[in-house]
């Protein structure tokens, strides 16, 4: 079997992104119901839109040969706005991996403090990395109510 790589993303990775993104919503173990993933999910992104998105983030890609496994991005202020991992790769330390190359990204970039919005499966993976939950909210996406957690983490 080929060993994991990682290494940041580039446009050209953007509409793989939005299938590993697609797959870890509608494949993997859910605490939503399937009508929130379908609003936040409709379809795999992809596309302009989709690029723009993403576009001055630092995107650290994971892949197994030339399928992508995970991905996790950084941008400036710490925040930590994607981390996804296909639901075969989940349970395998890849989110741990994905996270420790992030983190010393962040470190170099000089920042002191990271944060990110938590779907509530992604909650207990920050959390094991050190991340405190500072509020639980409710977020309207597509009139579908979904709950995820602001949490942070002092560098």
């Amino acid at each position: 079997m080929d060993e994991i790589k990682f290494r940041f993303a580039t446009s050209d990775d953007f509409d793989e992104l939005g299938q590993v993104m697609f797959d870890a919503i509608h494949n993997g173990p859910t605490k939503y119901t399937k009508a929130q993933s379908k609003a936040w999910a409709p379809a795999p992104r992809s596309g302009p839109a989709w690029a723009e998105r993403l576009r001055g983030k630092q995107i650290l890609i994971a892949k197994r040969g030339d399928r992508a496994l995970g991905f996790m991005s950084i941008e400036a202020g710490g925040y930590v706005d994607f981390a996804y991992i296909r639901p075969q790769a989940q349970g395998t330390g890849l989110f741990r991996k994905l996270y420790d190359q992030i983190e010393a990204r962040a470190v170099e970039m000089g920042e002191t403090e990271l944060s990110t919005h938590a779907s509530l499966m992604a909650q207990p993976a920050f959390e094991s990395m050190g991340f405190d939950v500072v509020y639980h909210e409710t977020v309207d996406i597509d009139g579908q109510q979904l709950d995820r957690a602001r949490m942070s983490k002092t560098l």
